[in-house]
C-alpha cells in the first residue's frame, strides 16, 4: 500500500465504496473528509477548517489534541494494549474506584462496555435480573442507541426500522411533546407516568429509562420536579429508575451528571461518550450498592470481550484528570451563560427562531414557522427546503453541527472560547437570515 497520503476526494471515494454510512441512504452520503483536529476545529485534508459546534458527537468534551489524554493512550498501548475481562489491572481498579468519588449518591459498582448503546442494553438487563419484573418504561423523545434493545427502547424514528423488536418495552408520554415551546406541567406529566403504571401493573415493571437530558431529540430540559417525581414513583412501586447519561453526563450540562441539577440518585446510570471524551470508545454501567450486593451470590449474567479495556480504562482516567486540572465542568456552567445569551440575541433579531434552550454547553435553536402557533419549520421525521439551506450555509461558512428537523444543535467542546462561541453563532446568524423570510413576525 502507497505511503503517500490520500486527497480529500479519494478518502471520501474510497469510504462510500468500501464502507457504509449510518442512518442514510449510501447515495446521498456526503461526508466531510477529515485529516486533523484540535482545540474547537478540526481540518479536511486540503486544508478547510471547520468549527466542531458539535463535539463531534456531542462527545468529545474536552476538545481535540489534547497531549495528556494522547500520552495516556499511547503509555497504555506500550505497557499493556489488553487483558481478558476476567482479569483485574490498575486502570479498570482506578477507574472503578474514581467513578465511585464522581457517581451520585451510592453508585459505586461499574460494569464497562464498548459505548454507549450496550450500557443501556446491560442496564435493562441487569435491572430484569434483579427485579425479576419484565417491563421497561421509555419516552417517545429519546434516543437510547443502535443495538437491538437500545433501538427497542429509543422512541424517536429511528427505531421504526428494527421493529418488531424485543418485548417489553412500554412508551409513556414525553415531558415536553413536539410542536410546543414549553414543557407539560409537571403534576401532568407525572400523572400521566402513574396512569401508564396503573394500566401496566407496577409487579410487572422493572425499570423506567429516561434520557436525564433529552439530547438529539430537541435537547428538553426538565422542569423541576419532574426527576424528584420520577424517583418517588419508582420508590412506591419497587421499579428502578435508570439514567441514561451517555450525552448529558461529564459536564455537558455544567455538572458531572446531568442528575446532579435535580440532586437525585438513579438506581442505575448510563455513560460513555464524554467519559472517554470519545478518544477510544468505552462506556459504563454505574449501579447502586445494593443492585451490586444482589449479585454476590446471584450470576451476573452480562459479559463482553471489550469490558473493562485497559485502553479505554486508562483514557477514561486521563480524561477525567482533564476535567478536574483545568475545571471544565465549572467551565461548562460560566460558558452555558454566554451560550444563553448567544442564543437569546438570535431569538430577539430572528422571527424564525421559535425557541431556544439549553442546560451548561448542551443547547438547540428551534426553528418554527409562527411563534404563535408554534409550527416547526421542518416536519416531524422530516426536513424543508428552509432547513436544507440552513445546514448547507452553515457547511460552506466552516461550522460544523446538527441540523436535524426544525432545530440546530449549539453543543460545542467544553473548552470553548468566548471568540469561538462568537464565531459560531455569527454562522449561524447568518444562515437565520436566509429563512426569516418564511417566518410569520
Amino acid at each position: 500500500m502507497s505511503d503517500q497520503p490520500l486527497s480529500a476526494d479519494e478518502i471520501v471515494a474510497l469510504s462510500k465504496k468500501h464502507t457504509m454510512f449510518e442512518w442514510s441512504a449510501q447515495s446521498a452520503v456526503d461526508p466531510i473528509p477529515v485529516s486533523h483536529a484540535k482545540g474547537s476545529y478540526f481540518y479536511t485534508p486540503d486544508g478547510k477548517r471547520y468549527l466542531d459546534f458539535n463535539s463531534q458527537l456531542m462527545s468529545v468534551n474536552t476538545g481535540h489534541g489534547d497531549p495528556r489524554i494522547i500520552k495516556a493512550i499511547q503509555d497504555q498501548a506500550a505497557k499493556l494494549a489488553y487483558a481478558n475481562p476476567f482479569m483485574a489491572h490498575e486502570p479498570r481498579a482506578r477507574l472503578g474506584k474514581k467513578l465511585a468519588e464522581l457517581c451520585p449518591g451510592d453508585i459505586d459498582a461499574f460494569f464497562f462496555t464498548n459505548g454507549g448503546a450496550e450500557a443501556n442494553e446491560n442496564a435493562i438487563k441487569i435491572a430484569r435480573m434483579y427485579t425479576g419484573r419484565s417491563k421497561i418504561l421509555a419516552r417517545y423523545r429519546s434516543y437510547h442507541g443502535g443495538t437491538a434493545a437500545a433501538m427497542a427502547l429509543t422512541g424517536d424514528p429511528r427505531r421504526w426500522a428494527a421493529e418488531p423488536s424485543i418485548p417489553g418495552v412500554v412508551r409513556f408520554p414525553d415531558f415536553h411533546k413536539w410542536g410546543r415551546r414549553d414543557p407539560e406541567p409537571v403534576s401532568e406529566s407525572l400523572r400521566d407516568v402513574e396512569e401508564v403504571i396503573m394500566f401496566e401493573g407496577a409487579k410487572n415493571i422493572a425499570a423506567i429509562l429516561v434520557e436525564t437530558v433529552v439530547g438529539t431529540n430537541g435537547i428538553l430540559i426538565p422542569p423541576d420536579g419532574y426527576m424528584q417525581g420520577l424517583r418517588a414513583i419508582c420508590d412506591k412501586h419497587g421499579i428502578l429508575l435508570i439514567c441514561d447519561e451517555v450525552m448529558a453526563g461529564f459536564g455537558r450540562t455544567g455538572k458531572w451528571f446531568a442528575v446532579d441539577h435535580w440532586k437525585v440518585t438513579p438506581d442505575i446510570i448510563t455513560m460513555a461518550k464524554g467519559l472517554t471524551s470519545s478518544y477510544v470508545p468505552l462506556g459504563a454501567v454505574g449501579l447502586r450498592r445494593s443492585i451490586a450486593d444482589h449479585f454476590d451470590k446471584n450470576v451476573f449474567f452480562a459479559g463482553l470481550t471489550y469490558n473493562s479495556h485497559p485502553m479505554g480504562c486508562a483514557t477514561a482516567l486521563a480524561t477525567i484528570g482533564v476535567y478536574e486540572a483545568d475545571g471544565l465542568i465549572e467551565r461548562a456552567a460560566k460558558m452555558g451563560e454566554s451560550l444563553k445569551r448567544h442564543h437569546q440575541a438570535l431569538y430577539e433579531k430572528h422571527p424564525c427562531v421559535g425557541a431556544t434552550r439549553s442546560i451548561g454547553l448542551f443547547g438547540m435553536v428551534e426553528l418554527v414557522r409562527d411563534r404563535k402557533t408554534f409550527e416547526p419549520m421542518a416536519p416531524y421525521n422530516g426536513t424543508s427546503d428552509e432547513m436544507k439551506a440552513v445546514h448547507a450555509h452553515l457547511k460552506e461558512k466552516g461550522l460544523y453541527t446538527f441540523v436535524r428537523w426544525n432545530g440546530i444543535m449549539t453543543n460545542p467542546p467544553l473548552t470553548v472560547s468566548e471568540e469561538e462561541l462568537a464565531e459560531g453563532f455569527a454562522i449561524i446568524d447568518s444562515a437565520l437570515s436566509l429563512v426569516d423570510k418564511s417566518a410569520k413576525a
